[in-house]
């Protein structure tokens, strides 16, 4: 019986292999580089070692290492979860020399599998349909220039090695094959040290259909069903369902006895994913087979109601499949989407840095898988996948709703992220109709930003919660704290984002409350200062919101809006008696003054660049600038101090 698991994985992975081994009362090892000690997979586990520095190659991807390891803890099965060395055969002929239970399949599958020519080949012989292409092992530049006129335009050419969407390339004519196989070679090179291609026809607007399959080591094979993993991007799935929409009774079981039989044709073992393209007339042919758990299978676990880590556990040691192909039985529908930390708005290029807030949805019918919390930093050296947000619904329509709603209260603050564009696209009618295909995206323009109309309405909610402060009072307009001679209260707060500064003005009168924005005067009905809602005239929003030192994120469908909050009545960002710190990561642009200069309140001491703009430090009061660390010109971390600076009288 396995008794004590290491977790070969980090982050989101590696915190829901715990959760099934803890129900099961089976200890966990996590292992972590350097850049990870803080993440919660090394807290939760029973036990954790650090197996080396930030990259990968030389921590996660060290065999050694993890084998050591699992040495040093006594664990005597290994959990590979996805990526890193989950389908690496070397690793689990390693783990099962060195006595240790691989929770996977057998290190002969993962290779069978892992050359797509092979498996293509290997598919074709057991029955189970392929696309026209061209799959010779070695071909060489003029062979495969050659086959591609027999297997037809547009066409791909696709790693042999490959995984992740490198080293493919669509080609549309001959006249570009040349240059796409070039760079197909040149990127399978790199990620696999392997440039060997095929090619495959290529059909426009097929679907992504795989299928959930399962074996032990007693003869049992199953499918658990079909997902739909059509919208991508970049060959990267980043919505995923089940089941497929629009599959047919009929469709769903040849699917699944095709998944079945291409498992029986390697005799595999344990959780398998069997990847095809379905075709406009509902033909479907082989891509490949993941031989591993795949991110996306939560949405199986929420329609079948198993648990595939318990599953994997089960095989592992030797015992049957928990149920019977009769006995599996599919009850509503789920939907995922992966969330990662990267700027849509920069051709969705990774995005790092400290996870400042993080608040996620807490609503029945949806489930989080995360390996990230507040005050964790995401790093450059992974992929920027954070969590995995999912939902089920009673049937597909209640599943996006209930998917969008989740997305439009997650609150991730510090980092650039795509939930806001995922929201677009759960929302476009084209998805909600379930008219799917792997190139969705590049038919539908999703929008990236915030309606610009709605400005003025977000400015509010942001100068209402820059305004609260902490009172016992439940009415926010009891915290404001500038009063006028008349006895009307009224403050000010400057908003400050990458492109201005905007000047919000609130006062009290005898009409109510009233809000001026450069300018422009409404009044307003009601508004919370946290979560809720606000109203100015005929219009109204809601929204979130969360502070850090002085720095603002609003949090409006899925988006994150970054302020840098200067109220006037706090004296600028200066410190009677303590100095001036640096609101953000930026560049000193000026000291205007001297250490040992009197400056008069409102008097510029230093000017920093941040977020695109310049930021004027103001003394609060009368006093004195006792020193000033930096020079035109310095890089400045946030909260660094800027000047020291001592009050008149002090």
């Amino acid at each position: 019986m396995i008794r004590r698991v290491l977790i070969a994985n980090r982050g989101e992975i590696a915190c829901r292999v715990m959760r099934t081994c803890r129900a099961l009362a089976i200890e966990t090892v996590a292992v972590y580089s350097e850049a990870d000690a803080d993440l919660p997979h090394v807290r939760l586990a029973d036990q954790a070692v650090c197996v080396g520095p930030a990259p990968a190659r030389e921590s996660y991807l060290d065999i050694e290492r993890i084998l050591a390891a699992a040495r040093a803890t006594g664990a005597d099965a290994v959990h590979p979860g996805y990526g890193f060395l989950s389908e690496n055969a070397a690793f689990a002929e390693a783990c099962e020399a060195a006595g240790l239970v691989f929770i996977g399949p057998t290190g002969h599958a993962i290779r069978v599998m892992g050359d797509k020519a092979a498996a293509r080949q290997l598919m074709a012989e057991s029955g189970v349909p392929v696309l026209p292409g061209f799959d010779r092992e070695g071909a060489s530049d003029d062979e495969l220039r050659a086959a591609a006129e027999n297997v037809g335009y547009p066409l791909l050419i696709k790693a042999v090695a490959g995984g992740g969407g490198k080293g493919m390339r669509i080609v549309e004519k001959a006249a570009a094959f040349d240059e796409a196989l070039a760079a197909a070679r040149r990127e399978a090179r790199a990620a696999f040290n392997d440039d060997r291609v095929l090619l495959e026809r290529y059909l426009a607007r097929a679907r992504h259909v795989e299928v959930q399959v399962f074996a032990d080591t007693l003869g049992n094979t199953v499918h658990l069903f079909e997902r739909d993993c059509s919208v991508q991007r970049r060959h990267q799935k980043i919505i995923e369902e089940a089941p497929a929409p629009g599959v047919s009774d009929a469709l769903r079981a040849a699917l699944g006895a095709a998944a079945v039989k291409a498992a029986e044709a390697i005799n595999y073992r344990g959780a398998g994913t069997v990847e095809f393209l379905l075709a406009e007339d509902q033909q479907f042919y082989f891509m490949e087979m993941n031989t591993r758990l795949q991110v996306e299978h939560p949405v199986t676990e929420l329609i079948t109601g198993e648990d595939l880590v318990a599953w994997q556990l089960t095989v592992a040691q030797g015992q049957p499949l928990p149920k019977r192909q009769e006995q599996l039985q599919l009850s509503g529908h789920a939907m995922e989407i992966r969330f990662y930390a990267e700027d849509p708005d920069n051709q969705f290029l990774p995005s790092s840095g400290l996870l400042s807030h993080v608040r996620w949805p807490q609503r029945p019918g949806v489930r989080v898988d995360t390996g990230f919390e507040a005050g964790n930093r995401v790093s450059d050296f992974y992929d920027p996948m954070l969590a995995k947000v999912i939902a089920v619904g009673a049937d597909r329509n209640q599943a996006r709703l209930q998917l969008a709603q989740a997305l439009r209260e997650t609150e991730v603050a510090g980092i650039q992220h795509n939930l806001g564009f995922l929201a677009r696209v759960l929302e476009h009618p084209t998805f909600a109709a379930g008219e799917l295909s792997t190139r969705f995206l590049d038919d539908h323009a999703i929008t990236t930003g915030l309606d610009p109309a709605q400005h003025h309405l977000r400015l509010l909610a942001a100068a209402c919660h820059a305004l609260a402060a902490p009172s016992d009072s439940a009415d926010p307009w009891a915290r404001l704290q500038g009063w006028r001679p008349q006895g009307h209260r009224q403050d000010l707060v400057v908003l400050v984002d990458q492109e201005q500064e905007y000047s919000v003005r609130l006062r009290q009168d005898d009409n109510g409350l009233a809000l001026s924005v450069d300018g422009g005067d409404w009044l307003l009905a009601r508004a919370d200062t946290d979560r809720g809602a606000f109203q100015l005239g005929d219009q109204s929003g809601q929204f979130s919101a969360a502070r850090d030192g002085e720095q603002l994120y609003l949090f409006d469908q899925g988006f994150v809006l970054r302020w840098l909050v200067n109220p006037v009545r706090t004296g600028e960002q200066g410190q009677a008696g303590r100095g001036f710190a640096a609101p953000m990561n930026g560049t000193l642009v000026a000291n205007h003054v001297a250490p040992g200069s009197h400056v008069k309140a409102g008097d510029a001491v230093v000017t920093m660049e941040a977020m695109k703009m310049e930021h004027t430090l103001r003394a609060p009061t009368d006093g004195q600038v006792l020193e000033l660390p930096f020079s035109a010109g310095d890089a400045v971390s946030e909260g660094a101090l800027l000047a020291t600076f001592v009050a008149d009288g002090e």
